[in-house]
């Protein structure tokens, strides 16, 4: 068939409660980052390349968690379940490219020296369209996905075919961004609370960007480097609603709402009002 059914919960008792609490995640996330493009944008003392980092970050959350969550809510309160299998290819393919146009932005917060255009625009669309492809060319026994999007592991727990190569293709890619994100955080933290003018606050500085980095790369390991034998769906849904979800509505709360340079802006916009 040309459908897949996205199946989240088998508890339709569970639907409003879910519903809800999923509906002011999401509410949450859309006023902090598009409240923070917009402040950055109007705020002359803010076009710095920080917040230059922070501003895209802050598109890219807003994105990646569109592509999520809306389909999620309207499968909550709605009978209707089905996507179209073009549909599916399309959010999986910007899903994986917003997911690493993430990873690699948590690490360039850090590290603003690294060659954003060049790592963003190659590498990025290059592995989406790999493991997009390679799934999609694959043959699906069933159109029953047991998750709320369309990701790689649920798909591929589809397949008639030996899925070995996928894996392997899969697990490759993951760990070499994995390990390129999180050596770059930490590296930089390291040098940035061992220098002379970030011993007093680089704690707590690289506390709370390790908080996320730790949560969204954590959740990504568990989802994508670990065996897919006896791997429970409701687990795997469980976690990644943290990083489709959760780490978009607390980026802006961890980085900027809580800046001194970001308050101050807001006091003078409104002040000006």
């Amino acid at each position: 068939t040309a459908e897949f059914l996205v199946v989240f919960s088998d508890h339709p008792e569970l639907r409003q409660l879910l519903f809800a609490a999923f509906f002011s995640i999401y509410s949450v996330t859309l006023v902090g980052n598009l409240g923070m493009v917009l402040l950055i944008s109007v705020s002359s003392h803010l076009h710095t390349p920080m917040y230059f980092f922070l501003r895209v970050l802050s598109f890219v959350d807003v994105s990646y968690s569109s592509v999520i969550a809306p389909r999620l809510l309207v499968n909550l309160i709605s009978d209707e379940k089905t996507i179209s299998y073009n549909g599916c290819a399309v959010k999986l393919y910007f899903f994986c490219s917003l997911v690493d146009t993430e990873s690699f932005l948590l690490a360039a917060v850090c590290k603003l020296c690294l060659n954003y255009t060049v790592i963003m625009s190659k590498r990025v669309c290059g592995h989406s369209i790999i493991h997009t492809t390679n799934t999609f060319l694959l043959e699906f026994c069933s159109q029953e996905i047991t998750h709320f999007f369309c990701d790689t592991s649920p798909l591929l727990s589809l397949s008639c075919t030996d899925t070995y190569m996928h894996d392997i293709i899969l697990v490759v890619f993951a760990s070499l961004e994995e390990a390129v994100c999180l050596l770059t955080v930490l590296l930089s933290c390291v040098c940035y609370s061992s220098s002379a003018g970030g011993r007093r606050k680089g704690f707590s500085t690289c506390a709370s960007h390790l908080m996320v980095v730790t949560i969204y790369h954590g959740t990504l390991i568990v989802i994508y480097l670990r065996p897919r034998a006896g791997h429970s769906m409701d687990t795997g849904k469980v976690t990644s609603v943290f990083y489709t979800l959760i780490i978009p509505m607390l980026n802006p709360l961890i980085y900027s709402l809580r800046n001194k340079d970001v308050k101050n802006a807001f006091r003078k916009i409104i002040n000006k009002k």
